[in-house]
């Protein structure tokens, strides 16, 4: 079994190209890992296989699902859009989304549904995963629904609610879906090889996401267990391993959770935000416009994740650093303070409640032994 890995990493982050040897040498299928430093790769390094059977090999352009690493994507649109004067983020939802205003929602501002407190976090009507890929009733029943609690009082993650809602916001400022706004605004002046919702044309280059060890495709994305192990009442739609695999997943728009891509652009368009709005030479945003991405709006008990949770304008806060990571593993993480990004992405998922899954912690904690 081979671990070679391929790619370019700088000498001095050589621990980061151990770590991804050692990760494909016991956990991992396939991977990718990516540092970027001042909007500028120093690590863009992959291995391993596309697929279960070890057949295919990942190359420098195989793409798989992040999951909820798809959230970091999709606050950037907001971000951007706030930056560029067209987007309050203390303005009520409403001024945008006007039947939104229902059942005492008139006063949940945009801030809200970024940081995961606007009391939404399960979508009320759908039951089966066919029924996300239908925009206008997935949006529609939201807009009549009623928060669980006050917002702005308390978080609660917004697992696949996130993505409607900010998506619907981009849509009503922009006129476009939030998939061709991050396609047309985001990706493609970076060269980013990201995509909420994948074209027919990029099928052949995706590694199908592989179910936690001695689990199969039945694999479901409950919700969360909290650190004593209590669950979370929940009967809303159930996720599994292979509806993130289908062809009708990847056509569909789920802004929360539906991205398509590899360390390398995942990092690269993350690093916008802990560069100071560039990568690359491209400016996306203003410095002052990255900043809602590391102000804590809430912290406190996470009423989903049952846990303690530092929440921003869109992503999690964890010390210096802020991003967020998708089921089974991915993650992207932010450090403004030294202008880097780390990216993971890979195609075997674990199961957190049967093994502890610290992949990529280490890869992240490697880049940092890199700063020296």
């Amino acid at each position: 079994m081979t671990t070679d890995v391929k790619g370019m990493c700088e000498p001095r982050f050589a621990a980061v190209e151990a770590a991804l040897a050692a990760s494909l040498g016991k956990d991992d299928v396939g991977a990718s890992v990516a540092v970027y430093l001042d909007g500028e790769p120093v690590v863009d390094l992959w291995g391993g296989y596309a697929d279960a059977d070890r057949t295919v090999g990942w190359e420098r352009d195989t793409l798989t699902g992040v999951n909820s690493t798809t959230k970091n994507m999709t606050a950037l649109c907001a971000l951007v859009l706030a930056d560029q004067g067209r987007l309050d983020l203390s303005a009520p939802v409403a001024a945008y989304w006007p039947e939104f205003a229902a059942a005492g929602k008139e006063r949940l501002l945009v801030r809200h549904v970024l940081s995961h407190t606007a009391g939404l976090p399960d979508l009320s009507g759908p039951t089966a995963v066919e029924d996300l890929y239908g925009w206008q009733s997935v949006t529609a029943g939201l807009a009549a629904q009623t928060p669980e609690w006050e917002p702005g009082t308390a978080a609660g993650y917004h697992g696949l609610t996130f993505g409607f809602l900010i998506g619907e916001i981009v849509r009503r400022v922009t006129g476009r879906p939030l998939g061709d706004f991050f396609a047309e605004e985001v990706a493609e002046p970076l060269g980013a090889d990201f995509h909420i919702g994948l074209s027919a044309a990029d099928d052949r280059r995706v590694a199908p996401l592989i179910p936690p060890p001695s689990l199969t495709d039945e694999y479901t994305a409950d919700a969360p267990t909290g650190p004593d192990g209590t669950r979370r009442e929940y009967d809303g739609v159930a996720v599994r391993v292979r509806d993130a695999n289908s062809v009708a997943w990847r056509r569909a728009q789920i802004p929360a959770v539906n991205g398509f891509g590899n360390a390398r652009s995942v990092a690269l368009v993350q690093s916008v935000l802990a560069n100071r709005g560039t990568a690359g030479g491209v400016r996306l945003l203003s410095p002052q416009g990255c900043e809602p991405a590391w102000q804590e709006v809430f912290r406190g008990e996470d009423r989903v994740l049952r846990t303690s949770m530092s929440w921003t304008v869109g992503f999690g806060r964890f010390g210096n650093m802020f991003g967020w990571g998708g089921w089974g593993g991915s993650l992207v993480a932010s450090d403004p303070d030294a202008r880097m990004t780390v990216a993971y992405v890979m195609n075997q998922m674990l199961d957190r409640e049967q093994q502890e899954d610290s992949r990529g912690m280490e890869m992240i904690m490697a880049a940092y032994g890199g700063l020296g």
